[in-house]
């Protein structure tokens, strides 16, 4: 039961200040602290990074798909940079730059699962 608190509590962690910015939305952070719970704590940082890595290619890959590279990268930097004056961005529903994150949950924690 510790370890899966712990798991759980950690994946919030990781996963709040994504939303906190605008990044990801709320079911996503809670997706990724209940895979973590069933994890456990040793696992986590595996699959955040997992996660991370294949949520790099799809956004990359739903930004070609979209003919919008070149401005989503500008957009990113500028998050990067200074993230409240980029999050009007993200949630702007003109911009047409959100997508579902929780494909790449799904990859990252079973890659962490099973590697």
């Amino acid at each position: 039961l510790g370890g899966a608190l712990l798991g759980c509590a950690l994946g919030l962690a990781f996963m709040l200040p994504g939303h906190l910015f605008g990044a990801t939305g709320a079911g996503d952070v809670k997706l990724f602290a209940a895979a973590d719970a069933l994890l456990g704590p040793a696992t986590t940082v595996q699959a955040f990074l997992y996660t991370a890595i294949v949520g790099g290619i799809l956004a990359i890959a739903i930004a070609i798909r979209r003919r919008r590279l070149a401005r989503t990268l500008g957009a990113t930097a500028r998050l990067v940079s200074d993230p409240a004056a980029a999050s009007g961005e993200i949630e702007s529903s003109e911009a047409d730059n959100r997508f579902a994150y929780a494909p790449a949950i799904a990859v990252g924690v079973v890659m962490a699962a099973l590697l």
